[in-house]
């Protein structure tokens, strides 16, 4: 996982990422990988750092750089 150890956040912008998080897991074909998540974990705080608060957008925008991710 990146470094994110300077993102500070209220409790109001966790609980969006972590809503845009459950949703965008939960479009994702069974079995989910962790490194899946973790992308759009990363995605999703990065987006939120640089201001977005709406919970659709959040979503997707990880799940389209989850998408344009290069793959192993």
């Amino acid at each position: 996982m990146k470094n994110f150890s300077n993102a500070a956040f209220s409790p109001e912008v966790i609980e969006l990422m972590t809503s845009a998080l459950d949703a965008a897991v939960a479009t994702l074909p069974e079995p989910v990988h962790s490194s899946h998540v973790t992308a759009l974990a990363e995605s999703i705080l990065r987006t939120a750092s640089a201001g977005e608060r709406d919970v659709a957008n959040l979503q997707r925008i990880a799940l389209l750089e989850l998408q344009l991710a290069p793959r192993n």
